[in-house]
């Protein structure tokens, strides 16, 4: 932009587009910017190829181009050596990668077996063997036993173990490097003269530009100046990360962000990592690591037998930004290219209590206009509950391997994305390492996820949003689902020893279009519910042509409490509304009276010492009801791993004991929904109770063939005022009765319901499930039977 003869960088203020639709501009003069080529960057492409001598700086490259005495350079090939060393475990222990230090060794590397290897060994748990793999565990070599001497992999390379206690599980990771990070101290024709000489002799070595020491130089000046820092187009190569450090306000700018890229393919790190601070601007940067959508199998979890906490990003990682406890951070318009680790992540200490204020910590993130794309693992991330505030707004995330979005942190809002073929939306996640003393008080997971676009599948995590594990206020709303081939959103209340329950989310005014058009439809669920105080309402659940058997609008799973769902409209689906039982097991004993959960499905309140008296629990063997329980209290809920169920009587138990709890009262209403066409369109098949209701819903059928029952019920439920209609189908039933999971006849109402041109109107498995004095004030029109019995 040019005023006055003058050339500006034009800052856009953020909340000013945000909230009026008009853009206000900021011009600022760049000749007040700091600029990176003062400071030696070349964002040159340019590369050659070099022979090299072991022992001599001089280098013969077969054409110069423009490359300049002074400037940072990476030579290909002639620099054998581990760049880094990695032990992972012990097994069952969450940990990741520490200093290998003299626990085991490595030679034979010369460089001929390739520029960059990198080399997994795995010692299972309980044995002296150990196997290995090169390929981040995609295949493994046979496992050989531990000799304590120099045995062979490949090629010359050799390992030794030394003396440790490598029976409990572990995992080393080796990064071997041919690569040599230097500088040009002199230029003669084709002689280059590098700062570092070469430790192997090479004939075609490939000399590239390496810019990162100049950038970092420019942006440590731009800091110290106060000054904003502007990047030139170009093609700016990273052997290492950059780090913008304590900034007290600075904006680092690229001219575009389609032709000012950050080049970490040949690198590791982060290109550019915030480390405290007070107010940092990134804007108009794409950045390109090195591993893609297509290895996203060897960027995540690896299924070692050593470690149990192995991910593949630890050994080779890479990402375009992170983020250390900066106070308020914007990034727009920058676009992450094949991420290894992370794309856009931010860690951060949280506010601190009122005893023990932190002042410095994520207060405000926004992600404007940018997007991951073609990466390994997530797209953007919050891994610790201390950030507060980060918004993602406007972004793209297209073929992401792992989440979408991951976020552990505090006040989120996830609005107006697209996403395709990528991982979970994540909220919560809230484990012993992710949270501290404030989360008793302040909670964590806090999120707003609205006005996105979500198409195709999720490769990923198992469905496109996900509140789990500590997640509270959520508030997911006026999403578009189209074409989904995967599950859509689920809210959980599962947890375990190490990990807190979700509550308290609603699901409203969002269109669920459930079509699959690829090959196969998989089964799949738009919404599931399992966490405790959720709204679903005023959604649309479809299938688009015929109805898809795979496809189940709402399912609500017990034991979840205080769960309304209602103004739905669901049409042509499989399965419209169902409910379901989730199970627990014991996972210690503690007396006869008392056990450690370890699945666990209770909705615990973590400011509760006791809860959940009165509670029944349900003994599960071979699939069945084995006797029941009454819970005297369940304590320990302020830690995860400290919870304890009490019974009143003493019962013989073991660990792996399977149970499901039954409420006093389960509080759930299913009310003012339409389902149409669905080929089960509601199945109650879950233990119920006296507030279980059915009530003033529309179930039709129109079109849909093979329906045998509009209305299942196999537990404690209320059904009021329901229209039934359209199901003439042979022997098809509007009602259709069960006997509880007891085989007992449970003590339903059925009142005020209207069943019209059904073959028959109600069905009973066995005599008494329709009793005259709980079903009364019904109107059957039209329908071929009243009542049959099914045997």
């Amino acid at each position: 932009m040019e005023f006055s003869g003058k050339h500006y960088l034009v800052t856009l203020t953020t909340s000013a587009i945000l909230a009026t639709g008009t853009v206000v501009s900021l011009a600022v003069p760049l000749d007040a910017c700091l600029n990176a080529r003062d400071c030696g960057a070349s964002g040159s492409e340019y590369s050659t190829t070099a022979a090299t001598t072991k022992g001599m700086k001089d280098i013969t490259v077969t054409d110069p181009g423009d490359f300049k005495v002074g400037q940072g350079v990476m030579l290909s090939e002639c620099n054998p050596r581990c760049s880094k060393q990695t032990l992972w475990g012990p097994r069952h222990v969450v940990v990741m990668g520490r200093p290998l230090g003299d626990k085991a060794e490595i030679r034979g590397y010369d460089g001929t077996q390739g520029d960059w290897l990198v080399l997994l060994l795995d010692v299972p748990e309980k044995t002296n063997t150990f196997r290995w793999s090169e390929d981040l565990s995609r295949t493994w070599k046979p496992a050989v036993p531990i000799t304590g001497d120099w045995q062979p992999l490949r090629d010359k390379i050799e390992v030794r173990f030394n003396k440790h206690d490598w029976e409990k599980g572990y995992t080393v990771a080796f990064s071997l490097r041919g690569q040599l990070v230097t500088v040009i101290e002199k230029m003669d024709g084709k002689v280059v003269t590098l700062r570092d000489a070469p430790t192997r002799t090479v004939g075609s070595a490939v000399l590239r530009h390496c810019d990162d020491v100049a950038l970092q130089t420019a942006i440590d000046r731009a800091v110290k100046e106060k000054k904003n820092l502007h990047v030139p187009v170009g093609r700016y190569r990273l052997a290492h990360g950059l780090t913008v450090r304590n900034a007290a306000g600075i904006t680092i700018e690229g001219a575009n962000a389609v032709d000012t890229v950050l080049d970490i393919s040949e690198g590791e790190g982060a290109c550019i990592t915030l480390s405290k601070g007070n107010d940092v601007t990134l804007r108009n940067f794409t950045m390109v690591g090195h591993s893609g959508f297509a290895e996203r199998d060897q960027c995540g979890y690896l299924r070692t037998l050593g470690s149990s906490y192995f991910w593949g990003f630890g050994a080779k990682g890479c990402n375009a930004v992170t983020i250390g406890s900066t106070e308020r951070v914007l990034i727009e318009n920058c676009h992450g290219r094949r991420m290894a680790t992370e794309c856009f992540v931010s860690g951060s200490v949280s506010r601190g209590t009122e005893e023990k204020p932190n002042p410095v910590h994520c207060k405000l993130t926004t992600y404007l206009r940018c997007s991951a794309v073609d990466c390994g693992r997530n797209g953007f991330n919050d891994v610790m509950c201390g950030s507060e505030n980060t918004s993602v707004l406007y972004c793209r995330i297209v073929d992401v391997g792992g989440c979408a979005w991951e976020g552990a942190s505090r006040f989120v809002k996830f609005v107006g994305n697209y996403v395709r073929n990528s991982g979970t939306v994540a909220m919560g996640n809230l484990g012993p390492a992710n949270h501290d003393e404030t989360f008793p008080k302040l909670g964590a997971g806090q999120h707003i996820i609205a006005d996105n676009v979500f198409e195709s599948n999720v490769p990923y995590g198992g469905c496109a949003i996900r509140a789990a594990v500590g997640a509270t206020q959520v508030h997911i709303s006026n999403n578009l689902f189209v074409n989904f081939g995967s599950s859509a959103v689920e809210v959980s209340g599962q947890s375990d020893a190490t990990h807190y329950p979700s509550a308290n989310t609603t699901i409203s005014g969002n269109i669920f279009d459930m079509t699959e058009i690829g090959e196969k439809s998989v089964a799949r669920t738009a919404v599931q519910v399992s966490a405790a105080d959720t709204i679903v309402c005023d959604n649309q659940f479809y299938v688009r042509g015929t109805n898809d058997s795979n496809v189940t609008a709402i399912k609500v799973t017990e034991p979840v409490i205080n769960v309304t769902v209602h103004g739905n409209l669901i049409r042509n689906c499989g399965v419209g509304i169902a409910s379901g039982r989730a199970s627990s097991t014991v996972e210690k004993v503690v007396d006869a009276l008392t056990f450690l959960p370890g699945r666990r499905t209770l909705p615990l309140d973590h400011l509760l010492a006791s809860q959940c008296r009165g509670w029944r629990l349900v003994w599960i063997a071979r699939g069945k009801p084995a006797g029941i329980s009454i819970i005297d209290e369940v304590t320990g809920a302020a830690d995860p791993g400290a919870v304890q169920i009490k019974l009143k009587e003493p019962r013989e138990m073991k660990t792996g004991d399977i149970f499901e709890f039954i409420p006093p009262s389960a509080n759930w209403l299913f009310h003012n929904n339409t389902i149409t066409d669905c080929l089960q369109p509601v199945i109650l098949n879950s233990y119920g109770s006296a507030s279980s209701i059915l009530r003033d819903n529309i179930v039709t059928r129109t079109t849909a063939v093979g329906i045998k029952q509009a209305i299942q019920v196999r537990g404690n439920f209320q059904l009021l005022g329901n229209h039934v209609t359209g199901f003439d189908e042979p022997d098809c039933a509007a009602l259709a009765l069960f006997e509880d999971r007891f085989g007992n006849v449970p003590s339903n109402l059925y009142r005020d319901n209207v069943i019209e041109k059904c073959a028959v109107a109600v069905s009973e498995s066995r005599k008494g499930l329709w009793d005259e004095k709980a079903a009364s004030e019904n109107t059957v029109l039209n329908c071929g039977q009243n009542c049959s019995r099914r045997d």
